[in-house]
């Protein structure tokens, strides 16, 4: 009887070994892996519409507009009114 105890505490003790190991690995690949810093905004540009009181509708018109237009018209909008960091 004594025997069988035996075999069966180095049998778990394999097992939990095994699993720090794994433990630790995961630990160390999850802190290699920083925040990244935050990136300028694209080209450069930053727009900001802070204190604005245009709405959609005055800029854009009441009609229905294809995407390519409103990017044509918000563009057209920040450059009159010097939103624009450039």
């Amino acid at each position: 009887m004594a025997a069988t105890k035996k075999k069966a505490r180095s049998v778990s003790k394999k097992t939990t070994t095994k699993s720090k190991a794994t433990k630790t690995r995961s630990k160390a690949k999850s802190k290699s892996k920083a925040k990244p810093t935050k990136k300028k905004a694209f080209g450069g540009y930053a727009i900001s519409f802070a204190g604005r009181k245009e709405t959609a509708e005055q800029i854009f018109g009441k009609k229905p507009i294809a995407p390519s237009e409103m990017t044509k018209k918000i563009w057209a909008f920040v450059k009159s009114k010097q939103l624009s960091n450039k």
